[in-house]
């Protein structure tokens, strides 16, 4: 039995942060409600190519996009714009004890989904509402994506490489990792509101913002504008408070050190045949180092590129130099330690016949993340969550299905 088999959350959210939250929860062992729009479902549902392929190799209509923040959920389609969908959540949540959603401020109140109005008949509830910018502000009312909040919320600025570089400019992360790391943060809130509920009995509202959690993710950077009250530069793929820190040119492609400290640095130089460069006054210190970067990365740059990338992590992993490739994601899961972690599974699909995964990274050794079920087709947990959850008998369901309810 997972951590969390005791709750059942309802998800009324789609795209990446709710869900994602919600998958959490689900590989957690909670029972996981994705209530969808009939006939359309998550936007994410058709947000292809690429889509998942079925036996034969013929592309299915399931997005791979879909697929990545959906399993271990039963999928059940409501209307919830009619009084009798709108019923049908109501009587869910008060058998729920969290409540998900990503509408836009105030989206669900002229539903009677907000908090106010399911609180009456949950009071132990625990809702969790993402929005783009949270529930006061002047920017509340706006729809927030990812994107967007990258750009506003600081990290473009620090992404890319500098302006006069080649390529230079701002530029996003690679995934959507302000709606990720949103998740993330509700998951936390959510189970946080729930131990509390344990103490007191009561539910609570959780305000879930992407430009909070985007600001408060800016971790160090954020503390160097506000120690000195300048504008931290756009460096590519160096750091801004450790030299030498980034990717380097080899015979056959590039490779990345690591450098931490001044030890490290000198058994770098030692194996690159430049002893002398640890001893120099300009480089025997990280803060000597990051002040006279402009000098150390070129003359280093000058020594990688004589060695293959394998050639010099060989070297360097036998003299505790941290170091590494910069791999494809064919290269990531061919490696040796992403599958001796397990880190992708294959779960079993009814259209595809088989579905491939990335596992969850969480690692319990008394209550293990289950792999219970692949991403639900849509509305596939329909009938049985109305019968089983509800009470529902075979002809009620049968009439909401004929009324376009469910």
């Amino acid at each position: 039995m997972g951590a969390l088999s005791h709750i059942r959350v309802l998800d009324l959210s789609r795209i990446l942060a709710g869900p994602w939250a919600g998958q959490m929860l689900a590989d957690l062992g909670a029972d996981v409600i994705k209530v969808e729009r009939p006939g359309a479902g998550d936007d994410t549902r058709s947000w292809g190519p690429p889509y998942l392929k079925d036996e034969a190799g013929e592309n299915t209509s399931v997005a791979a996009y879909y697929l990545c923040a959906n399993r271990n959920k039963r999928s059940i389609t409501i209307d919830i714009t009619c009084a009798e969908g709108q019923a049908l959540v109501k009587k869910l949540a008060a058998e729920s004890d969290v409540v998900i959603e990503n509408f836009k401020l105030g989206g669900l109140a002229q539903y009677g989904l907000d908090y106010a109005s399911l609180k009456v008949v949950n009071p132990r509830l625990v809702y969790c509402s993402i929005t783009g910018f949270g529930q006061d502000g002047p920017y509340a009312p706006r729809a927030g994506y990812d994107f967007l909040i990258q750009g506003l919320g600081g990290l473009m600025s620090l992404t890319g490489h500098p302006d006069g570089e080649e390529g230079g400019g701002p530029m996003k992360v690679g995934v959507a990792l302000t709606d990720i790391l949103t998740g993330l943060y509700a998951t936390n809130a959510i189970q946080a509101a729930l131990a509390w509920r344990e103490r007191s009995g009561e539910g609570q509202f959780i305000d879930m913002a992407l430009l909070d959690v985007q600001v408060a993710c800016l971790a160090n950077q954020a503390m160097n504008y506000l120690t000195t009250g300048q504008n931290p530069k756009r460096l590519g793929n160096a750091h801004p408070n450790i030299v030498p820190y980034q990717d380097f040119p080899t015979a056959d492609g590039y490779m990345i050190l690591a450098i931490g400290n001044d030890g490290q640095f000198a058994r770098f130089c030692a194996e690159a045949g430049q002893p002398e460069l640890a001893a120099d006054a300009r480089y025997a210190s990280n803060r000597a180092r990051v002040e006279n970067r402009a000098s150390l990365i070129p003359a280093l740059k000058r020594l990688t590129i004589e060695r293959s990338t394998a050639d010099w992590i060989a070297a360097l992993e036998a003299k505790a130099v941290p170091c590494g490739p910069i791999n494809t994601l064919a290269d990531v899961f061919a490696d040796p330690q992403v599958q001796a972690r397990g880190l992708k599974v294959d779960m079993p699909h009814p259209v595809a016949g088989s579905v491939a995964l990335v596992a969850n990274p969480m690692r319990f050794s008394a209550t293990p993340v289950e792999y219970r079920s692949a991403p639900p087709a849509l509305g596939e947990h329909t009938g049985q969550i109305l019968q089983e959850t509800l009470g529902l008998a075979s002809a009620e369901i049968d009439s909401l299905r004929r009324a376009g309810v469910i």
